[in-house]
């Protein structure tokens, strides 16, 4: 398994090229099964969940061609409507081929999506959002068995809370549904307007995407398009943070401040000077510190949960003592106890999480335990005292893409050691 190998110390300083959003590219991606002719994405990830995903999309029908960062996706015929466990489990966001398979084949059959280690996180808002839409669904031994043998149908749907994933697979759904769908209190995330962007492109009817009521007009059917993916902004701001605990001054080419929501607020807040330029974000630190700043995770255009193992590292060696509230997810605090092992004084109360900032941190083994926490100890290796392992990196090469070469270039001292 591999590991990497951070000696921290050294301010950064150059150029980081954010990537396309991965959040996003995997919901575009979906949405090829809802057409025949082909959709072409630029500015895909190189991420293992758009490889898993291209692998669930082959075994569904769908030829895929590569090309740098552009993939061309084409649903001519769906050969099967069958997702099977073995590559569901391995990503949530596989889950939504259910609603594109069902609204164009009718019927499908989709793995529940395995655990996952920040939450329950259940997808039972998916379906009743489809059942509102008239399809017939049965639970079976781990799979979803979807029917809707005439199509479905318009229906107005009213979600008890915001659910980003619940809100992206109704409006695929709805896109080739008779009739009209309102969506009421739906997330406002940017990659639901981003798919919205996409499927209007098809020729989707969708208006309000990026607000709280979405209108879907369904359509007869859906065409090919060209479409680039948005920049990632939990990229973009785990990125922004890194001159914050090493020191440094970055430019974030294609990094956009709009995206940010609430984040842009408090990284200026604890110390960071984020300038917008033509190129993307310029971010430094002002002084030898950030300052404490507290934070609660909220749907955007809150802070983004995404975003808070990063800020945890963030404020480990802040002046003062800092407030972190989890709102979102009910187990995503498990970074706190592997960025002690580097000296960093956190205590943890339920949802809430106090950090006592100190003067610098210290090199430890430690071990990612999800996607968003290993970029926080990654962080936080930065701007360490000698050398830090993080183990388990496979949670990185989900959702960073080329992260060592990136920081590598801006004069971090990292390196990948190869497991066997």
């Amino acid at each position: 398994m591999d590991k990497l190998a951070i000696i921290g110390g050294r301010p950064l300083f150059g150029e980081v090229t954010i990537s396309g959003a991965k959040n996003s590219a995997l919901k575009l991606m979906a949405a090829s099964l809802l057409t025949a002719e082909p959709l072409r994405l630029s500015n895909v990830p190189a991420l293992a969940d758009v490889n898993m995903l291209l692998r669930l999309l082959a075994e569904l029908g769908v030829a895929a061609e590569r090309d740098g960062d552009g993939v061309e996706l084409s649903a001519a015929t769906i050969s099967s409507t069958v997702a099977p466990y073995d590559l569901v489990r391995k990503m949530r966001a596989s889950f939504n081929v259910l609603g594109p398979l069902l609204a164009r084949e009718g019927e499908a059959k989709v793995s529940l999506p395995g655990g996952c280690a920040i939450g329950a996180r259940p997808v039972d808002l998916h379906l009743k959002a489809l059942a509102a839409m008239g399809a017939e669904i049965d639970l079976d031994e781990g799979y979803v068995n979807a029917r809707a043998p005439h199509g479905l149908v318009g229906a107005r749907i009213d979600f008890p809370f915001v659910s980003v994933g619940a809100t992206e697979h109704a409006m695929l759904a709805a896109t080739l549904a008779k009739g009209v769908t309102e969506l009421h209190n739906a997330a406002r995330e940017p990659e639901i307007a981003d798919l919205a962007e996409c499927l209007i492109k098809m020729g989707a009817r969708i208006d309000g995407a990026g607000a709280s009521e979405i209108r879907i007009e369904g359509v007869a059917s859906l065409s090919g398009a060209a479409h680039e993916v948005m920049p990632d902004r939990i990229e973009t701001g785990a990125y922004a943070m890194a001159p914050g605990v090493a020191g440094g001054e970055l430019l974030l080419r294609r990094a956009r401040l709009d995206l940010l929501g609430a984040a842009v607020g408090a990284l200026q807040e604890s110390g960071l000077d984020i300038e917008e330029t033509p190129a993307g974000l310029k971010v430094a630190r002002r002084g030898e510190r950030c300052r404490a700043v507290d934070i609660v995770t909220q749907p955007f255009p809150g802070f983004p949960t995404d975003l808070q193992a990063q800020f945890m590292a963030l404020m480990a060696t802040a002046q003062g003592v800092s407030s972190i509230r989890e709102t979102i997810f009910e187990n995503r605090f498990m970074h706190a106890p592997e960025l002690a092992r580097m000296g960093a004084k956190i205590s943890v109360n339920g949802q809430l999480a106090s950090v006592v900032g100190v003067d610098r941190l210290k090199g430890a083994p430690v071990m990612a335990t999800d996607l968003r926490a290993s970029m926080g100890l990654v962080l936080a290796a930065l701007g360490a005292e000698g050398q830090t392992i993080v183990n388990r990196v496979y949670h990185l090469d989900r959702g960073f893409e080329r992260l060592e070469q990136k920081l590598a270039r801006c004069g971090a001292l990292i390196e990948r050691v190869r497991g066997e």
